[in-house]
């Protein structure tokens, strides 16, 4: 079941609309198409945030001062 686009208002810094402007016309997509496209690569990539810190959300939290003495303990820093 395909589901209608919805029209949305954003407001772009005027180099960043001149740069969706020119590669529209490079890409042969609309400004829309790319607009489209990079929210969902976005979101894609909160997506695998997400799972990475649900995987990790039951590991042992260490603070930053003691990953500091740990790295010069080992010598790598």
């Amino acid at each position: 079941m395909s589901t209608a686009a919805k029209r949305a208002t954003v407001y772009f810094d005027p180099a960043i609309h001149k740069a969706l402007k020119l590669k529209s016309i490079e890409t042969s997509k609309s400004i829309s198409d790319l607009v489209n496209m990079a929210v969902k690569e976005s979101l894609a990539e909160d997506a695998e945030d997400i799972s990475a810190y649900e995987k990790r959300v039951n590991e042992s939290l260490i603070s930053f001062s003691e990953m500091v003495k740990r790295l010069k303990k080992d010598g790598r820093i």
